[in-house]
């Protein structure tokens, strides 16, 4: 018997929203696209007809019954009223990260989605993908031994980023909030929460030079007031600790660094920004007694290249199964609140305890013939 599709109106027609909805209309079949919407409509139906969908208002997609999930594509200050309105509204809802501005805010919203019986979840999506379900499945078969620590490191230049991209320099456009969650929602799936932060936060360039032509400020001072350097010590509810560094006062090209160490070897992951590449493993040498090289894993899952997407579509198996979603509101929440305490732990030079919990989201099964993946079970 079929599965009927969960119908999805889209919110906000900006850059990112092009990767989303080619993939929610030519790649899941669980889902069907009903409009997009934008504050602006004018830009919704440049978007929307690119697609051969129609242009529709905020108001006119939660009033339309047939509409069962919001997928929302905001910039993350106006995320906490979408949402609200789309759970008032009775519709499940998908948001791009961060979910909110703040865990208690983020966090009342999942209480009244629960209250509702609706589904919650937010983005990043990444940790679905091939590389990041490869390096689970390694983790969850022993190939490290016993987990010890972890560490990852990443930059970019906002230099370059921040005249081009100004989303970036309005609130929550920073490191911690824009970038780092794709490293931190990679932890949690792969290792679980975290107990408690400490961290060194800086923002030693206040201002940029527009580098943009096309602007009107072009060759003019411009404010970045966001937060450009973050250097942090996660503890683990399990114990585990690890070192996070974020800089996007360095070069252009961004060159990730990602490691789990364990007892028996050392797992280098590709960047969680993206859903591919290659994970690799350094083994201990000493259990066979000669020198192990490090050696590329195979990986058995799909979702190698851009999927953004894959986390609405997981959502939308999720509602049609009644099981929690991957990609769900818990852990979104328990991310956020991780990501404050950097904040608040740069600010008050103190280690800060995170409280909330989430249950580690499943690990994916190996697709079968003809699957891309198993994200329906």
């Amino acid at each position: 018997m079929a599965i009927q599709p969960i119908r999805v109106g889209v919110v906000g027609s900006g850059m990112i929203s092009r990767i989303y909805l080619e993939n929610m209309t030519r790649r899941f079949n669980i889902l069907e696209v009903g409009g997009v919407s934008s504050a602006h409509l004018e830009n919704a139906k440049r978007r929307a007809d690119e697609f051969g969908l129609p242009a529709r208002t905020f108001e006119a997609l939660l009033a339309d019954a047939s509409i069962d999930m919001i997928v929302n594509l905001t910039p993350a200050p106006a995320h906490e009223a979408i949402i609200r309105r789309a759970l008032e509204a009775g519709k499940h809802v998908y948001t791009e990260k961060v979910m909110t501005t703040s865990h208690e805010s983020a966090r009342a919203l999942a209480d009244l989605a629960a209250g509702k019986g609706l589904w919650l979840g937010s983005a990043p999506d990444t940790f679905l993908g091939a590389a990041l379900q490869t390096a689970r499945r390694a983790i969850d078969d022993g190939l490290i031994g016993e987990v010890t620590s972890f560490a990852f490191a990443a930059n970019r230049d906002n230099n370059f980023l921040t005249p081009f991209f100004r989303f970036l320099n309005l609130p929550f456009g920073g490191v911690a909030y824009d970038y780092s969650v794709y490293y931190l929602t990679a932890l949690c799936a792969l290792l679980g929460p975290v107990a408690r932060v400490a961290a060194a936060v800086r923002a030693p360039y206040p201002t940029h030079t527009d580098i943009d032509p096309r602007s009107a400020t072009f060759g003019q001072s411009i404010e970045t007031p966001n937060e450009s350097e973050i250097s942090a010590v996660l503890t683990l509810r399990s114990g585990v600790s690890g070192t996070a560094h974020v800089n996007a006062d360095s070069v252009i090209e961004d060159k990730h660094f990602f490691a789990i160490y364990g007892t028996k070897g050392i797992l280098y992951l590709p960047d969680p920004n993206g859903f591919g590449g290659e994970v690799r493993l350094q083994p201990n040498w000493a259990y066979d007694q000669s020198p192990a090289p490090v050696r590329v894993l195979e990986c058995p899952f799909g979702y190698r290249d851009n999927s953004r997407g894959v986390g609405p579509a997981e959502l939308a198996w999720s509602i049609r199964a009644g099981r929690p979603a991957r990609a769900g509101a818990d852990m979104a929440c328990h991310v956020l609140e991780v990501i404050d305490g950097i904040i608040e732990s740069g600010r008050t030079n103190a280690f800060v305890s995170i409280d909330s919990d989430f249950a580690m989201p499943r690990p994916l099964e190996v697709p079968t013939a003809g699957e891309e993946n198993s994200i329906r079970g």
